[in-house]
Parts: C-alpha cells; structure tokens; sequence
C-alpha cells in the first residue's frame, strides 16, 4: 500500500521513489506478473504511476501537515483513500491524480476530515494482513492467486482492486466480510466478464 501523510510521507516516498521508469523487465515486476492478471508493463505503468503521484503531493508542504493520503493503481486506475482536512485540500489532491499521466480513472474515496491516528492505521495494518491470509486459504475458484485482488483498508474500510471474474469478486467479498473489524468493503473490480 502507498502511503502519503505526516511522517510516514517521507517514509514512503522513500519506498516509491525508485519506482519511477519501472520497466516490464524489472525482475519485481516479471515476479509479480506470475500471480497477476496484468501484463507486466501494466503493472509497471502502475508503479510509475503511484510514484509520480507520490513525488508531485509530497513537494507540497501543506498536504504533509493536513493529509494522509493512499495512492493505488491498477491497470491504469487510480484509487485514492484517506483524509484531506479541507475541501480545497481535497480538490488539491484529486487535481494531481487526475493530472498525472497514464491514469485512466479516478476512485476518489478521500475523506474531508483531520488525518487518521497512528493506532487507526495500525489497526488496518491488521486487518489488511488478515484479510490477505484470508484470501491466500481460497481453494474453491480454480486458479485463482490471492495476489489478483488488491487490498487496500483505511479507517476500516476495505477497498478491493483487480481484474476477476464476477463469481471470484463474490467469493472475496464473501470472504472479507466475514473478516473481523470490517466496517465496509468497496469493490473496484474491474470484471472480465
């Protein structure tokens, strides 16, 4: 997951920063190309298009202060989550997205409010890994990779990404639901049928 926000900023886009020019020859990307539905020079558009967002919001000093912002791409859309403390911060923000190049489509799930606690993104730090190991024990969808869907949780809310058939975004959602602490789930599935 990618994170904008005080002090995890500059943590973060440590993290990212070399993911600038990511090619589909990367040896991550080819790994990650093995359990994904996306071709690998999508999945390195994505990369690239998560740390250029990242780079463009953390030059702004404001945001570091007021925002705590996560970044996701996939296959070309951009979901972004997280807590802006004022609408003119928010339209900030979603200006950036929308302005970087390669994003297809926005996700604009930011929140006008002060940014969240440490113990909330703690708290969905675990759920986030909980729901992932959930995911990994489906047995029942014949070649399905728990690595195809994208989890995303912030304030509770989990946000799932990926390209799935809709029987497949069913047993997920199934799944998560049954997942403790889970206030909601957002599908953003892109469906392959």
């Amino acid at each position: 997951m990618k994170i904008l926000c005080l002090s995890s900023l500059l943590i973060t886009g440590l993290a990212v920063s070399g993911c600038a020019g990511v090619t589909a020859n990367d040896p991550a990307v080819v790994a990650e190309a093995l359990h994904d539905r996306r071709a690998p020079a999508v999945i390195a558009s994505d990369k690239t298009i998560e740390a250029d967002i990242i780079d463009e919001l953390q030059g702004d000093n404001e945001l570091q202060i007021q925002a705590h912002v996560n970044i996701n791409a996939y296959n070309g859309a951009v979901l972004v989550s997280g807590e802006a403390a004022t609408d003119a911060l928010k339209n900030k923000i979603i200006d950036v997205v929308r302005t970087t190049r390669h994003v297809k489509l926005v996700h604009n799930n930011l929140n006008i409010a002060y940014p969240s606690d440490m113990s909330s993104r703690a708290n969905d730090a675990q759920i986030n890994d909980n729901i992932k190991a959930a995911l990994a024990q489906i047995r029942t969808i014949p070649n399905f990779e728990s690595a195809m869907v994208k989890v995303v949780t912030e304030n509770a809310v989990v946000y799932l990404m990926g390209r799935v058939h809709r029987s497949e975004g069913a047993v997920v959602i199934n799944v998560v639901r049954h997942q403790p602490e889970v206030k909601q789930i957002i599908t953003v599935f892109e469906y392959l049928d």
